[in-house]
């Protein structure tokens, strides 16, 4: 079973930097995406980042792009989201996700973690 957990949320002045990591595990992830989505506060989920396991291709969403950089370890089984710059509109429960390469849908979660950007 996919299991997917993220860490490195934490409260952060605007301005700066913050590196999130998702653990992946429960299978081998060689078709696989992974991505990395934010919901904030009364907004809609939205799509910030997403990498392809096999050879790294990267692709970034409109708010994402300039600011943040996704990577990835496969020794490690964890995917990175570098963000800097950060302003207070970044505050929001930031999800680690993954979808098989066949498909545009993620079904698989994880439980999200918060980061909160002070002004």
């Amino acid at each position: 079973q996919v299991q997917l957990v993220e860490s490195g949320g934490r409260l952060v002045q605007a301005g700066g930097s913050l590196k999130l990591s998702c653990a992946v595990s429960g299978r081998t992830f060689d078709s696989y995406f992974i991505g990395w989505f934010r919901q904030a506060p009364g907004k809609e989920r939205e799509f910030v980042a997403s990498i392809a396991w096999s050879d790294g291709t990267t692709v970034y969403g409109n708010s994402a792009k300039g600011r943040c950089a996704v990577s990835r370890d496969n020794a490690k089984n964890t995917v990175y989201l570098q963000m800097s710059a950060l302003k207070p509109e970044d505050t929001a429960v930031y999800y680690c996700t993954a979808r098989p390469g066949n498909t545009s849908k993620y079904p698989y979660w994880g439980q999200g973690t918060q980061v909160t950007v002070s002004s």
